[in-house]
């Protein structure tokens, strides 16, 4: 099979259109709702989520352990796993942790104006 970036556009449209008529019709049902004009058949797959990193460089994986390493604390298992799944949808999207992330730094300093420690 020929490479996708050496394929003209009149080349990717035939690869594309041959790719359609080969599939199942179950897989086809999936290209129509989407819309066969949108359905990007050369699209590059996403990372593995072990290998995302955040702004910092860092993967969910290693986020947990820098934090749970500055906590110091013994921590429960339940409170481990939610700071893991926090991390996970921070590396695959921050923009779905955006909100909870101000809202903290928000309820941060409403505490300190009101001299309490969180």
């Amino acid at each position: 099979m020929i490479k996708e970036a050496t394929l003209t556009p009149e080349e990717r449209e035939e690869q594309k259109r041959l790719m359609y008529e080969k599939m199942s019709p179950r897989r086809r049902k999936f290209v129509d709702r989407i819309g066969f004009e949108k359905w990007d058949p050369f699209e590059k797959p996403f990372d593995p989520i072990d290998i995302r990193t955040d702004a910092t460089g860092h993967t969910a994986h290693q986020l947990t352990h820098l934090y749970l390493r500055d906590k110091g604390a013994q921590i429960n298992q339940e409170y481990v796993d939610a700071i893991n799944e926090f991390n996970v949808t921070l590396v695959m999207n921050f923009e779905k942790v955006r909100p909870i992330y101000d809202y903290c730094l928000w309820y941060e300093e409403l505490t300190r104006k009101r001299g309490i420690k969180p």
